[in-house]
């Protein structure tokens, strides 16, 4: 697996390239959001790290132009504590975030956590397609359509919704979510999963009005069809 660390602190990007180098991935790194943009945009890397306070370009604006063509997985280093870097990440499509400072091991997690996801989408053979109340879903293409409209997902969009229409009119925790898409427990107050499927939400709104994706609040979500 490739990872790209787009990082202005050099020592730090240097010391993480070196850990995740020792744990087989192979890395490479950027000190700025221009050059990471242009290689995150060659699409020969599996996964991007990326910083938030970077010259040239800041990370939500990396995010928000490779989003417009990729859907790369991408977990944001953001301030620690700030919940506004870490919402609005994920409103614009980030996989996953992870505060400075950071644990190694809890950064290599995360990583190992998307890798699984990647490797399990990879290894598996096409199965039946999903469909329901509009939404259509296709294993071999991992294509979604709402009203025969194309949604453009994140990986991590399509894994949730995949667990949703596999289970239709089943209440599904945010811990169940969290576990086996993000593949971590879900910790106190945090909000990733809500903001996934918030945007998760929009995009299928924009081609079926009918709310899908219903909360139970206490409970967690559950895929709905028209009254």
């Amino acid at each position: 697996m490739h990872i790209l660390l787009t990082d202005d602190d050099t020592e730090l990007a240097q010391m993480l390239s070196e850990y995740l180098q020792s744990q087989h991935f192979q890395v490479t790194c950027a000190h700025d959001g221009k050059t990471g943009l242009e290689l995150a945009e060659t699409g020969n890397f599996d996964l991007l790290l990326l910083d938030v306070m970077l010259p040239e370009l800041d990370g939500f604006e990396v995010l928000k132009r490779l989003r417009a063509q990729s859907l790369m997985p991408v977990i944001m280093l953001t301030a620690k504590g700030d919940d506004f870097d870490r919402i609005f990440g994920l409103e614009l499509g980030a996989d996953d975030y992870i505060p400075k400072p950071f644990n190694h091991r809890e950064l290599l997690a995360r990583v190992k956590a998307i890798t699984r996801r990647i490797e399990h989408i990879n290894a598996t053979k096409p199965r039946q397609d999903l469909q329901f109340a509009g939404l259509d879903m296709c294993m071999h293409s991992r294509s979604v359509s709402a009203n025969t409209q194309p949604l453009a997902l994140t990986g991590t969009e399509f894994a949730i919704l995949h667990l949703l229409l596999q289970q239709p009119g089943t209440v599904i925790s945010k811990e169940q979510i969290s576990e086996q898409v993000l593949g971590r427990r879900l910790a106190p107050y945090d909000r990733s999963i809500d903001m996934h499927v918030s945007n998760l939400r929009k995009k299928i709104a924009e081609h079926i009005e009918a709310e899908r994706i219903r909360t139970l609040r206490g409970a967690g979500y559950v895929l709905v069809g028209d009254a």
